[in-house]
């Protein structure tokens, strides 16, 4: 074959790859992303790709069947969790021009993690009933601003306790990885963010662009919003039921408050055979354990809080800071303030 044929039919493909890029524009899946200060890059990059992979064959990456925006109220970088930054694309236009709003959330601690302008933006799409999704602590962002109220929420389970603290009268819960509920969405983040996007997929493309998506992403298949997140709590190390059984009232009651023989009798034993169990399964008395359940608790709000240490102390069962934090160290070999430095990447 001449060269000149063969730049023909190169230029006949790629005039046939432009045309179905263009084609149909409207009947496209639409999605606006809102990043927060501190988000979490791998939520919003399995997100995304997601679509990406289903919009087009293969791996080329047109935007034929589904297209995307990362939308700000300015056009300055957004800072991820893991520092990496990302610029915005496009202004806050007309909601309605989308399918759905995703709101990708990041670090809890982080405050103000979206400005004013996004929450009128948010707001807005409300009003214009367009669809808004939570991926990861997003939610947090839109029960901040009233927009959770009678929708079932799900949020991950490192992140449960936190969201009932500061909604109360919201449902969460944390064992499903996503839910989609009439106008409003939520998924627990991380790897989550794919099969909520897959979903999307196979009800607004098909179930052909969801496949090669995953097939591209290496993933065999998309979980269902009914899969339990997968997680693995002290208790699931052990075998005997009783002592599962004891440890998930623990992790229940984090302020310390089921005296030992409360929690025997839960299970049908007495206080000494219930330290008999725990010494044989865990190696360790069931004070110690519940002990070490609730300071695994005072770790994750020094990362994710700015709670003083006296808060944190008393939310876990301590009546005092200094108290606290001898226990803190022995278990950890850090200090209570030591490790918030470390974590949060101060000092």
């Amino acid at each position: 074959m001449s060269d000149k044929s063969t730049r023909e039919i190169d230029a006949m493909k790629s005039c046939h790859h432009e045309e179905k890029n263009g084609q149909d524009q409207s009947s496209r899946l639409k999605v606006g992303f809102v990043l927060a200060r501190s988000f979490t890059l791998s939520a919003f990059a399995m997100f995304v790709d997601t679509l990406r992979l289903a919009s087009d064959e293969q791996d080329r990456s047109g935007r034929v069947r589904a297209d995307w925006q990362v939308l700000g109220s300015t056009r300055h970088l957004i800072a991820s969790s893991c520092g990496v930054q990302v610029a915005p694309t496009s202004d806050f236009v007309d909601p309605s021009r989308f399918d759905y709003i995703v709101v990708v959330g990041g670090l809890l601690n982080r405050e103000e993690p979206v400005d004013r302008e996004t929450v009128a933006f948010l707001k807005l799409a409300d009003a214009k009933k367009i669809p808004l999704l939570g991926v990861c602590t997003g939610t947090f962002i839109l029960a901040e601003a009233g927009m959770m109220a009678n929708h079932d929420v799900c949020v991950s389970w490192l992140h449960a306790k936190a969201f009932r603290d500061r909604f109360p009268d919201l449902s969460v819960r944390s064992d499903r990885i996503f839910n989609l509920d009439r106008r409003r969405g939520s998924c627990a983040g991380g790897s989550s963010a794919a099969d909520m996007a897959a979903a999307l997929v196979r009800r607004h493309i098909s179930p052909e662009a969801e496949r090669n998506a995953l097939e591209v992403l290496q993933i065999e298949k998309a979980r269902s919003h009914l899969e339990v997140q997968p997680r693995r709590p002290l208790y699931e190390e052990y075998k005997d039921s009783r002592l599962r059984a004891v440890m998930i009232m623990m992790e229940q009651h984090l302020d310390g408050d089921m005296p030992i023989a409360q929690l025997a009798a839960s299970v049908g034993v007495t206080r000494r055979q219930l330290e008999r169990i725990f010494e044989k399964e865990a190696g360790m008395s069931p004070a110690r354990a519940y002990a070490k359940v609730r300071l695994e608790r005072a770790k994750v709000l020094l990362a994710q809080t700015k709670l003083p240490m006296i808060d944190i102390a008393m939310d876990v069962g301590f009546h005092t800071a200094s108290q606290f934090t001898r226990s803190f160290k022995r278990e950890f070999g850090q200090t209570p303030s030591r490790v918030r430095s470390t974590l949060m990447g101060v000092g």
